[in-house]
């Protein structure tokens, strides 16, 4: 007679996916947020952000470096918008026409909460050090994002001097928009405001889009 083995069962919690683990890291980023407007970076410590966002301490530092990369999550979101918008441009609509119909600061189902949270994350680098170089540093990648993708539009190599003279030009933009809609939105996100947002970065771009 031969034994047969039979398969252990596994113990301890199951794996966490990379759908889990990116919105684990999302809803801490909220809660960051909220405790850098309230109490200033300095005075936030990630035990802190931890016990608020409810995850143990030893999980918030396996996601996150430093505190201060906690904003990524969202300002992650922001760009991936602008980029996700950019490579859906139909080619028969001028880029000035496809913004003004498609673009919004967040994809998915971004709620007004996290627009606030985001535009809150803006505010703070204009005065915190540390959260001024995780904005550059990201600035920085969403620049290569839409390099790869107005080198896909254009059908020229990613490393042309037209498309990355252009990259450079519209994150620019989308920067110095955001930094303005930031400002107006201090005491609350409105639709008008969003409105305006979106022209502002429409408008702006209207000349960049003559090579395209």
């Amino acid at each position: 007679m031969t034994d047969v083995a039979t398969e252990k069962p596994r113990r301890g919690r199951p794996p966490v996916s990379d759908e889990q683990r990116q919105r684990q890291r999302l809803d801490i980023s909220r809660h960051a947020v909220r405790l850098f407007a309230d109490q200033g970076v300095a005075a936030t410590s990630g035990e802190q952000i931890a016990q608020a966002a409810g995850v143990s301490e030893r999980t918030f530092w396996r996601y996150f470096p430093h505190k201060e990369s906690c904003v990524e999550p969202l300002l992650t979101k922001m760009v991936d918008a602008f980029c996700a918008v950019l490579h859906d441009w139909p080619r028969e609509l001028e880029l000035i026409d496809h913004l003004r119909e498609a673009y919004s600061p967040l994809l998915d189902a971004a709620t007004d909460e996290d627009i606030e949270a985001v535009l809150a994350v803006v505010r703070l680098t204009h005065g915190e050090r540390a959260l001024r170089a995780a904005y550059l540093m990201l600035r920085e990648r969403a620049e290569d994002a839409l390099g790869e993708v107005l080198a896909q539009r254009t059908g020229l190599a990613r490393d042309a001097i037209e498309v990355r003279v252009q990259a450079a030009a519209m994150s620019a933009v989308l920067k110095i928009a955001t930094d303005d809609v930031a400002t107006a939105a201090a005491d609350g996100v409105t639709r008008e405001t969003l409105d305006g947002h979106r022209e502002q970065i429409a408008t702006a771009l209207r000349g960049l889009s003559r090579m395209l």
